[in-house]
């Protein structure tokens, strides 16, 4: 069965959770050794392992991932030893083998993290050595490597990559592939558009992708071998530009070309990008932003193409991203801290030492999923901004020497208010900035197509619309409210054209 990466993610993730659900007495439904291996078959850098991280996290269980190419027998097996056994009172040597380095590293991450279940990844597992593959099917069918078996509540998801792109692969066998769960995945730009979006990766790789969708995903074989372009390749390149740009380090075909692996592209890409960091000059990003935007960037985006729209567009949308963003995370932070900070204010014990005791959970929360790869870069970022705020607050008492409760907690509120005041007038800020867009979108091109786009930027990108969820927009409301009345009025418009007696 053929499907996008989605599709994928959310069969995947259902066949997990049903994989890990009890009955009544506490026993998983599906037996162990009746829960087929999922075999997610597809193209390399669709995005197989991102998925698997993105399941683990959703479902808050632990994730251990392994290449198959990195083992040979004995480390996946284990090493053999002699062991002495007595039998009928004759003593016998017999071998034994030490545990799979697989396997020790699932009950590694069950003990350090103190996460029970997960999810057990193989990638490339069809391209294991001569010497594991016969190993191999005992292991999809009994969930066992040597003598020792995976724990119960892992369940088992595989990984490769079809013959035409590996040369080192191995077809399974039918006996194999019964005993699996093959999922066919082929690369899908509209799957990984969203996907991009949602991770906020760079506007000129976006942009251009939407112009040349086809260089989204190329596989092909040349004269100097073999020419690539994968999804993986555009989000490392969106990761490094982004860095490049920050240290003020100009990109060129030599950067491209060590992410995308096809020389037109990359010639085509890296002048698309030059444009695209032209237009920020020429239209004066940073003025249109703070209301001040010159007459000529109205003139020029008037009479602009399709393609410098979408790239003025895109420049503009990336960056009011990035800024509401950074305000939601914020704002997270500080309504995460607030309950935290009540149970300091209520227990009788010294301010310092429930503050160490907060910070001191919530590191080891972090850690817990960090070493469970549960941890998502949102919940990192925001750990870490709670995890300082109480760093400061314990090392201010402790230069301040009050040993007054009291005292104590209102350096604790006084930090507090001091970050709610900053956040409120962040977004007093950023909802300025919010205004000068939609004032500059709609003097520039009116209510059409660059509008309709800029709304539906803000809708379907999680942060922006917590953004106006959480602080609102009276221009978001205004033009959006606006627009789905005119949409249903052209509805049924045509509906009564189409009325026929």
């Amino acid at each position: 069965m053929s499907m996008n990466i989605q599709q994928a993610k959310e069969f995947i993730r259902d066949t997990v959770k049903l994989y890990l659900k009890k009955d009544e007495y506490g026993e998983y439904r599906i037996p162990v050794v009746r829960q087929r291996p999922v075999f997610l078959l597809g193209a390399p850098g669709v995005g197989k392992t991102a998925i698997m991280e993105q399941i683990a996290q959703e479902l808050g269980i632990a994730l251990v991932s392994y290449s198959m190419t990195h083992h040979t027998r004995q480390s996946a097996l284990g090493l053999p030893f002699i062991s002495h056994k007595t039998y009928d009172g004759q003593s016998f040597d017999i071998s034994e083998y030490t545990m799979s380095e697989i396997i020790a590293s699932v009950y590694e991450v069950m003990e350090k993290s103190g996460v029970k279940e997960g999810i057990l990844f193989l990638d490339e597992i069809n391209c294991v050595s001569e010497t594991l593959a016969p190993s191999m099917l005992q292991f999809l069918q009994y969930k066992v490597f040597g003598r020792h078996q995976v724990p119960d509540g892992w369940v088992i998801v595989t990984a490769g990559n079809p013959p035409e792109y590996n040369k080192s692969v191995r077809e399974f066998d039918v006996v194999t592939l019964d005993r699996m769960k093959i999922l066919e995945v082929e690369p899908d730009y509209k799957t990984f558009r969203n996907y991009a979006k949602a991770k906020n990766l760079h506007g000129a790789v976006l942009n251009y992708l939407e112009l040349k969708k086809d260089d989204f995903y190329v596989m092909e074989t040349t004269v100097k071998g073999r020419s690539f372009v994968t999804a993986r390749g555009w989000e490392d390149l969106s990761d490094i530009l982004k860095l490049y740009e920050e240290e003020g380090i100009k990109a060129d075909e030599a950067l491209v070309g060590q992410y995308i692996r096809n020389d037109r592209i990359v010639r085509e890409f890296t002048a698309y990008y030059d444009l695209y960091n032209k237009y920020k000059q020429d239209y004066k990003i940073a003025e249109i932003f703070s209301g001040n935007a010159p007459e000529s960037a109205y003139e020029r985006a008037a009479k602009a193409g399709l393609d410098e729209r979408l790239a003025l567009m895109g420049l503009l949308v990336d960056k009011i991203q990035k800024e509401l963003e950074e305000t939601v995370d914020d704002s997270t932070v500080l309504s995460t801290l607030m309950p935290m900070l009540l149970a300091v204010k209520q227990s009788e014990r010294p301010v310092k030492d429930m503050l160490e005791l907060q910070k001191l959970g919530k590191e080891k929360a972090l850690e817990q999923k960090r070493t469970a790869g549960a941890l998502s870069s949102e919940e990192k970022r925001i750990g870490k901004a709670m995890l300082q705020f109480f760093a400061d607050c314990i090392k201010e008492i402790n230069l301040a020497g009050n040993d007054n409760r009291e005292a104590d907690f209102a350096i604790v509120k006084k930090a507090f208010d001091e970050k709610k005041s900053l956040l409120q007038t962040k977004v007093l800020s950023k909802k300025e900035r919010l205004h000068a867009l939609f004032t500059f979108v709609n003097k520039a091109f009116g209510e059409g197509n660059e509008m309709l786009l800029l709304l539906t930027e803000l809708t379907v990108h999680d942060k922006s619309a917590r953004f106006i969820a959480l602080f609102g927009s009276d221009d978001y409301n205004e033009f959006n409210n606006h627009l789905m009345v005119t949409k249903r009025q052209d509805e049924l418009l045509k509906e009564i054209e189409n009325l026929e007696i």
